[in-house]
C-alpha cells in the first residue's frame, strides 16, 4: 500500500462550488484553504505535503502568490513547482495540486 496522498489541482471554489474570481491573494487563499481542508479529511496536514505543484496564467503574479505560499508551508518547504499557463478551468487564475506523505 502506498503511503502517498495525491491531491489533484485545486481551483478557488468555495465549499458551496461559487468559483472566486477576485484578486490573486483571494484566489490563492482559498486554494490553499480547499488543499487543507481536503488533506485534514484524510487526517493530514500541510506539513505532510511534499510537493506542489502551481499553475499561474501570469508569472508576474508569482511574488504575491509565494508569499501567501509562505504563511502556509514552513520549512523545511515542500518541492515546489510553478508552471506558467494560457488558462485554467473556469477563467481562474491559480491551480495548484500537492502530493503528501502519510507517516
Amino acid at each position: 500500500m502506498s503511503n502517498l496522498v495525491f491531491l489533484s489541482g485545486q481551483i478557488p471554489a468555495t465549499p458551496d462550488g461559487r468559483i472566486l474570481s477576485g484578486s490573486i491573494k483571494e484566489q490563492t487563499l482559498q486554494v490553499l484553504e480547499n488543499i487543507k481542508a481536503i488533506l485534514a479529511a484524510e487526517g493530514l496536514s500541510l506539513k505532510d505535503v511534499v510537493k506542489t505543484t502551481i499553475y499561474l496564467t501570469d508569472l508576474s503574479m508569482f511574488q504575491e502568490v509565494n508569499a501567501l505560499y509562505g504563511e502556509y508551508f514552513s520549512p523545511p518547504y515542500p518541492a515546489r513547482t510553478t508552471v506558467g499557463v494560457k488558462s485554467l478551468p473556469k477563467g481562474v487564475d491559480i491551480e495548484m495540486d500537492v502530493i503528501a506523505v502519510v507517516e
